[in-house]
């Protein structure tokens, strides 16, 4: 197993997972702008690693992510003015990367969260396809109390995952909920006492079968789950011809006939 420190994060990588862990704890990982560099950086260069299988994402500490660390980014001018400009550019910017961009891996991402999960902190953990989090983390989509809408990404993904009405009341109440009803109005997937524990045990169910198939699943499910029905069909269409025939494919017949433990190809499945 290698560690490689990174700051403000921490990879470790074992085999094919790599364990994403956020490293600022004395701010409860409050997002700064190095942060959010090195954690798009990250992103990027893990969705090109074609024999990666499978990411968690974690923060050291007592807190998964408290959200952004609005002293350290808005007190220098210097770095407030770029940040600002980022709002007026006609593509995905840099701070909606931040989630956005875990969607745009070929494996499963998994976030196991504990303490505070705040404002950007959330909408990181939404970018994930799955959230395990203990029961007495604490969630809010926190925004509003700086006078401010999400805008990292969140809104976007937030609407797979409850109506309208539910994320209204989240968004322009700023409320503090736990993971138990977090868990109660689909914000996470699962509770745990161990959320790592958990969140490896299920990254390990998720990427079992052949890498191919796992990215081409994740990817299809995100392009037609908002679509209409010729566009959800089409997508399917699209991924199964990539798919079908391929050697990572036919491995997958061979392991169900008579070569359970023939190893599978590395992925060649992009978004």
């Amino acid at each position: 197993m290698a560690i490689v420190p990174q700051e403000p994060l921490i990879l470790e990588r074992d085999n094919d997972r790599v364990t994403v862990r956020l490293n600022r704890p004395a701010k409860h990982n409050g997002m700064n702008l190095a942060m959010l560099d090195a954690v798009n950086e990250t992103a990027h260069s893990l969705a090109r690693d074609r024999q990666l299988r499978s990411v968690i994402i974690e923060g050291a500490g007592p807190s998964f992510c408290a959200g952004l660390d609005f002293k350290s980014v808005f007190d220098s001018p210097l770095a407030a003015a770029p940040a600002m400009a980022q709002l007026w550019l006609p593509y995905a910017n840099r701070f909606q990367r931040w989630s956005l961009a875990w969607r745009d891996i070929g494996v499963p991402v998994v976030a196991a969260i504990h303490g505070n999960c705040f404002g950007a902190g959330l909408q990181l953990a939404l970018g994930a396809d799955i959230r395990v989090a203990r029961a007495d983390a604490q969630f809010s989509v926190m925004e509003a109390k700086w006078g401010l809408v999400p805008d990292m990404g969140g809104v976007a993904l937030l609407r797979e995952l409850m109506p309208i009405d539910r994320a209204k009341q989240l968004t322009l109440s700023a409320q503090i909920i736990d993971g138990i009803e977090a868990e109660r109005i689909g914000l996470i997937t699962h509770l745990a006492d161990d959320p790592k524990t958990m969140a490896d045990e299920i990254a390990g169910q998720m990427s079992r079968y052949s890498p191919d198939a796992a990215a081409a699943g994740k990817f299809l499910l995100q392009d037609a789950w908002q679509a209409s029905e010729k566009q959800a069909t089409s997508a399917e269409r699209k991924y199964q011809r990539r798919l079908i025939g391929r050697i990572n494919q036919r491995i997958s017949m061979a392991r169900n006939d008579k070569r359970p433990d023939k190893p599978f190809h590395k992925r060649h499945i992009d978004r």
